[in-house]
């Protein structure tokens, strides 16, 4: 098989979160214990931070990875899910994994896969765990896809583990409450290994407490410690919380093995789309009118962005929105202004949730738009329709943002 070929079947091969949701999940570490060992352990043979959390987690890993890079390290970085091209998701030193190691581990390994029923993800988690011990990476930043403790990508043994926060999203497979979603999250922290947690959150902070404390892990709430914040090119205001996580990560990391100077953090964090490729968070896509996008999709999240939104100067503002079909819409209703203009549309992939579905739930409390075939064409109205001192505002789901870009 080719590149196309390749990622075609691993798309297909079996069902997959990103497109089907809920039947892709598997609960369970057996099947990725087992690859690890037919794969002969990679993920022992390379240094790793561990990063999970409900938001800016995809954030933290990339600017930990291109600050890491500017201290002179040999970086991988294994993130989900890709917006344009599967390889986003491996990275060492921004440089996307190459199409013929796709290929050929694919190739290698295909009848295991099959033979053993693997999901997309674990056989994406093998692969960039491979990928990162042949290339011999100094350390690598590795994100967790869902949850935490069940996650394919907890078998490692970090230098450090990162939670970034806590939120009420994929209640489906993590439970209904901050608790029990806290309680997914905390099964990273390992024994023995520091632990930050960007965000305190005091109805849930015990939880970690009690964790961290069980496996006698040294444990850092980034908020209380950090106080002096460097910029970053990652624009959006939330991103604040991420640099404190950041930062306190690296102090971690001095304290042992690694060197990383300031003058280093500083530019790894004002280099943090240059070094990774990191797109779709806050991104000006465009002027006169201003086009915006922005990957956030959950309660929390949505709440940050559109209170920066608001903040904008426009004379009128256009939402071209999408979103998928096991959200809960209800709770994220409250943070969209009812006078913005807006433009429903289904992402393209079976889990997107029908534009008149969307539509319908918005007019029911007052606001107004229409109803578009594609991301695509919903923009091209929206332009059509925005004078230059409007903002248009492009988000709802990560699968709405990888289209325009």
């Amino acid at each position: 098989m080719n590149y196309f070929e390749t990622t075609n079947w691993l798309f297909s091969q079996l069902p997959h979160y990103q497109n089907v949701g809920k039947s892709a999940y598997k609960a369970d570490l057996s099947q990725t214990f087992k690859l690890a060992k037919h794969l002969s352990h990679p993920e022992n043979k390379f240094k790793s931070i561990h990063v999970g959390g409900t938001n800016g987690k995809g954030s933290t890993a990339h600017m930990l990875a291109s600050v890491l890079q500017e201290a002179g390290y040999k970086v991988g970085l294994y993130t989900s899910p890709h917006l344009k091209d599967y390889r986003e998701r491996i990275r060492i030193n921004g440089d996307m994994i190459s199409k013929d190691f796709v290929v050929d581990f694919v190739a290698t390994n295909k009848s295991f896969f099959e033979a053993n029923s693997l999901s997309f993800f674990e056989m994406s988690v093998g692969m960039a765990f491979d990928y990162f011990a042949y290339e011999q990476v100094d350390i690598a930043v590795i994100e967790v896809g869902l949850g935490g403790r069940l996650d394919s990508t907890n078998i490692l043994s970090p230098e450090v583990s990162v939670i970034t926060n806590i939120g009420l999203d994929h209640t489906q497979f993590l439970g209904t409450t901050l608790e029990s979603i806290a309680g997914e999250k905390a099964g990273i922290i390992k024994s023995n290994t520091p632990i930050v947690i960007g965000e305190t959150q005091l109805e849930i902070e015990t939880v970690f407490r009690d964790k961290a404390s069980k496996e006698q892990a040294p444990l850092y709430f980034a908020d209380q410690l950090i106080n002096e914040i460097y910029p970053s090119s990652l624009k959006g205001e939330y991103q604040i919380k991420n640099v404190r996580t950041v930062l306190q990560t690296i102090a971690i990391l001095n304290k042992g093995t690694f060197m990383i100077s300031k003058e280093a953090t500083q530019q790894g964090l004002l280099k943090v789309t240059d070094n990774t490729g990191l797109r779709g968070r806050w991104e000006v896509v465009g002027s006169s009118p201003k086009i915006i996008c922005d990957t956030a999709h959950n309660k929390e999240g949505l709440r940050l962005v559109f209170k920066q939104l608001l903040a904008e100067k426009f004379q009128d503002l256009h939402i071209v929105l999408g979103m998928v079909n096991d959200k809960d819409i209800g709770p994220l209703i409250e943070f969209f202004p009812k006078d913005a203009k807006y433009y429903f549309c289904k992402p393209n992939i079976p889990r997107g949730l029908e534009a008149t579905q969307l539509a319908k739930v918005f007019k029911e409390i007052g606001c107004r738009g229409g109803i578009y075939s594609s991301v695509k064409e919903a923009l091209i109205i929206a332009k059509q329709s925005a004078s230059q001192h409007d903002v248009i505002y492009v988000g709802g789901s990560t699968f709405v943002v990888a289209e325009i870009i």
